[in-house]
């Protein structure tokens, strides 16, 4: 199973750089994740992949082959690839094994190895006995295992998707999630797959790549762009996080007027503009008329009092304003509430949860 290989990827529209210099290195038989917010460029790269665009620079390549330069694109019906596009694009008046077909008999597969592969093909999908029914007669979930179905059954090198599960209900989608995990893991072919859902995105792939303004501006596991994000872009959009703006005091403290943290590097500049990220779930919060649990070693203990208390069902979203400071932290509690809205409480901040990044003040 060959990887995919994109260098210096490039494509405008007008005065418009949907993807700009865009560089991904995808493995062999590996899933990764195109996420990013509407208009970073991850559909665009998609379909240059497919070979539906012409870029204006950069390359293509899939193995050893080069599908796609600004002096020559292979067609898409000779890139050994399948897509699968988020209206699922079933025929209405064929049955499923029919639409499953499809690809086969275009490629003039002999009827008895054709009806073979779809059999087994709906077995896999779990759609076995399926196969005399229409689309309309089956759920949104059964008709995307169609679609699945149909681009796995020509046995492509590579599989492209495209926002397959944003036509699902929330529970559809989070079974599809696990269904495409499990598919990818039964075939092992090599798959870009996009979406804007970042825990789709965490529980489908190998790796994610995080798109910004048509470039990558991390690539990592889900664990990696979490625990570690590189830019304040990232930090934000991969789950809650709080960002507080500051200089580096020293090599291991930022400080942000009166507040000081300590932060999990050694080799900050001193002065330098420094922004923090912290997850919310990383935060300890007790009510301070109460002993707390003993700090974390080296931890920044605060003091503040809560402005905001939500009860979400398995947990709080607590807002926290810290006392001389502008700072108002949000912090992730058990359930049931152990602290009430205009509370005193403290905080407890551990080096770890500190990740320092570099500022983009606007």
């Amino acid at each position: 199973m060959p990887g995919v290989t994109i260098r210096g990827l490039t494509k405008r529209y007008g005065d418009v750089a949907a993807v700009q210099g865009l560089e991904l290195r995808v493995e062999p038989g590996e899933l990764v994740a195109l996420l990013g917010p509407s208009g970073c460029g991850k559909t665009t790269t998609l379909r240059l992949v497919a070979g539906f665009l012409k870029p204006e620079a950069g390359e293509i390549w899939v193995g050893e082959r080069c599908l796609s330069s600004p002096a020559a694109v292979v067609p898409p019906e000779r890139r050994r690839m399948a897509m699968i596009f988020q209206s699922y694009a079933l025929w209405p008046h064929m049955t499923v094994d029919q639409n499953v077909a499809y690809g086969l008999r275009l490629a003039r597969t002999p009827r008895g190895e054709r009806d073979r592969r779809v059999a087994e093909m709906l077995k896999a999908v779990q759609l076995d006995g399926y196969g005399s029914r229409y689309p309309g007669e089956l759920s949104g979930g059964q008709q995307q295992r169609v679609a699945v179905a149909r681009a796995l059954v020509v046995e492509p090198e590579i599989l492209l998707l495209d926002e397959p599960l944003s036509n699902l209900d929330a529970n559809l989608r989070e079974e599809m999630r696990f269904e495409i995990r499990r598919l990818h893991e039964l075939f092992a072919i090599t798959t870009l797959y996009v979406t804007h859902d970042q825990a789709e995105a965490m529980v489908i792939s190998d790796r994610v790549a995080v798109l910004q303004d048509g470039r990558v501006a991390q690539i990592g596991t889900a664990e990696e762009l979490f625990e570690r994000p590189r830019t304040r872009f990232v930090a934000e959009f991969i789950g809650k996080t709080n960002l507080i703006d500051g200089v580096a005091d020293g090599t291991g403290t930022v400080a942000r007027g009166r507040l000081r943290l300590r932060v999990a590097s050694t080799d900050l500049t001193p002065g330098a503009p420094v922004a923090v990220s912290i997850r919310p779930h990383q935060i300890e919060l007790a009510p301070r008329a109460l002993p707390g649990a003993p700090a974390a070693p080296g931890a920044t203990v605060l003091a503040g009092t809560v402005v905001r208390a939500s009860y979400l069902g398995d947990g709080v979203d607590y807002q926290v304003r810290i006392e001389e400071s502008d700072v108002v932290l949000r912090v992730a509690g058990p359930a049931p509430p152990r602290v009430r809205l205009g509370e005193s409480v403290s905080v407890s901040v551990a080096p770890g949860a500190c990740v320092p990044l570099p500022s983009e003040r606007r």
